[in-house]
């Protein structure tokens, strides 16, 4: 372990502020690049960062004072990554896949961006609204949302479709999405009676 290391645990474990912002700011780079490659979602990435240091902040006591502090940190990253997947159970919103997408928002455009599929949305048919609702904003799988609307799962996927293209229509048209960086989720059943490929 290196001295600085030493120095900026002791710190942290005396609870001078310094010390602990001192200590995220030279690892929090490093642990939100793990999180987003891990996770592909700005915002988990996000989460999972704070709570990667909230855990390391609880933890430093038990630390292992031989070991380097940076491989820790990150294989607390790593662990925090894999609980933070097996729990994810909300669909990602179109919100943020789209802001993703979007050619780096400034933060006015971000919500701009969300005005802008608010109004989108408001405009679609009925079912399809319903549908990209269910699915996108309140994470219920395909079947649910079926047995909720009656309708076959088919149908719920193909309405989803729609759905998200005449949402990225509207945003291409107000120039909000550049066409070559959006493309939509493919997950349509197919019609019956054509097997899939």
């Amino acid at each position: 372990m290196s001295t600085e290391d030493a120095n900026l645990v002791r710190g942290c474990l005396r609870d001078d502020a310094q010390a602990m912002r001192s200590l995220v700011d030279r690892f929090q780079a490093d642990v939100y690049g793990l999180c987003y490659r891990l996770l592909h979602h700005s915002h988990d990435a996000e989460d999972v960062t704070q709570e990667v240091f909230i855990r390391v902040f609880r933890s430093l006591r038990r630390w292992d004072k031989g070991r380097p502090l940076r491989p820790w940190i990150m294989g607390i990253a790593v662990n925090r990554c894999r609980t933070w997947m097996k729990q994810r159970t909300r669909r990602p919103e179109l919100v943020d896949y789209l802001q993703d997408a979007a050619a780096a928002p400034a933060a006015d455009d971000s919500t701009e961006l969300v005005h802008e599929i608010q109004e989108a949305l408001a405009g679609l048919r009925w079912e399809y609204r319903t549908v990209f609702v269910l699915f996108h904003e309140q994470g219920r799988p395909y079947d649910e949302i079926a047995l909720a609307l009656e309708r076959p799962v088919g149908t719920v996927k193909t309405w989803l479709h729609r759905a998200r293209l005449e949402i990225l229509d509207r945003l291409r048209k107000r120039g909000m999405v550049p066409e070559e960086n959006v493309e939509p989720p493919t997950e349509i059943a197919p019609a019956r009676g054509v097997k899939p490929p």
